[in-house]
């Protein structure tokens, strides 16, 4: 196996980890519509706390490993119109991924807050925040954008 193919594998591993975390992001918030107590929360949080970490892998790699590879292969350039496409979507969802994470990161907060002062909060509160239109249309996006992404990468639109 050649460098570039080790790189290759890398680039799609970190692909795997970005789209896998995103699948385990739906289930979470699905999951935690009904969600009601600190307790709760608190416990579902920290699955999310993980994914964040695998994502950030996911999404460093995929840009380090494909930056990499755009350059190393004479085939392909990092100014090719697919390449540059790919790094739009990347930041895009990006961007979109992270403000979804904010959203959701609000009620945990709460629910620590709720915890700290030996409370489970007004009825309705937690799952309120749990439920944030925002959380779900950022969410909602970034998806969109990694499908998107996933596309030009396997299609390589004018390569």
């Amino acid at each position: 196996m050649s460098v570039d193919d080790w790189i290759l594998a890398l680039h799609v591993l970190s692909a795997f980890a970005m789209a896998g975390t995103l699948v385990v992001y739906w289930v979470l918030i699905v999951a935690m519509r009904n969600i009601d107590t600190a307790s709760d929360t608190i416990a579902y949080a920290r699955v999310a706390t993980l994914g964040s970490r695998v994502v950030i892998a996911g999404t460093v790699g995929t840009l380090v490993f494909g930056l990499w590879l755009a350059i190393s292969k004479p085939e392909y350039q990092p100014w090719d119109g697919w390449v540059i496409a790919a790094i739009v979507l990347w930041g895009a969802s990006g961007f979109t991924g992270s403000r979804a994470g904010t959203e959701y990161t609000k009620p945990l907060v709460r629910a620590e807050e709720l915890r700290a002062a030996d409370e489970e909060g007004a009825p309705g509160e937690l799952r309120a925040l749990n439920r944030t239109s925002a959380g779900l249309l950022m969410h909602t996006l970034s998806s969109l954008l990694i499908v998107v992404l996933l596309a030009v990468m396997v299609w390589k639109p004018g390569a």
